[in-house]
């Protein structure tokens, strides 16, 4: 069974401005312009988003009427949400060292690479089990956690991916393995 994968990487916000660990902020509204500016999205058979309400905003700026997903929920930065990285970096190094190179490592009290892939690794094959076309507005750490996936790259590659905001990436599957369309 083939499967079609669009991914949409929600809009702009001041925490994506300002280097911050995400809350629950709204998008930015020039960003929910240039959302309804994109070009139109092909017909699909089923449309998620992020619970977020960046994500909810972007996909409404699309025209989309989507479903929330809830393992598509961005990462969990535990009590780093909202915080600046710069800041998590010059206070807790060893921490943030460790969250970024071992995959298990949650020293945030939020998600380890290895369960935010375990998530959205389950998801995408849930997914390919369906066929069709699906189209997901998400976050860039969910959006990176699958190219990884797909590319079966080690978890550290994750920050080798910049996905910038309302990026698009395909993928496909054949019902046995994902692939990356470019």
């Amino acid at each position: 069974m083939n499967t079609r994968l669009t991914w949409i990487c929600h809009g702009a916000t001041a925490a994506s401005r300002k280097a911050l660990f995400p809350l629950d902020e709204p998008l930015e509204d020039k960003a929910a312009e240039e959302a309804g500016r994109m070009t139109a999205l092909p017909q699909a058979d089923r449309i998620v988003t992020s619970p977020a309400l960046r994500a909810r905003q972007t996909a409404t700026a699309l025209g989309l009427d989507a479903q929330i997903e809830q393992r598509l929920a961005d990462c969990d930065n535990g009590r780093w949400a909202g915080r600046p990285i710069a800041a998590i970096g010059t206070e807790e190094p060893e921490n943030l060292m460790a969250w970024m190179s071992d995959p298990e490592a949650a020293p945030h009290g939020g998600d380890s690479f290895l369960g935010l892939r375990t998530r959205v690794a389950g998801w995408m094959d849930e997914q390919s089990t369906l066929g069709g076309h699906v189209i997901a507005v998400t976050h860039a750490p969910i959006i990176r956690t699958a190219i990884a996936h797909v590319l079966q790259a080690p978890l550290p590659s994750f920050w080798l991916v910049d996905v910038e905001p309302l990026v698009v990436v395909r993928m496909t599957s054949n019902g046995q393995r994902w692939s990356l369309r470019l």
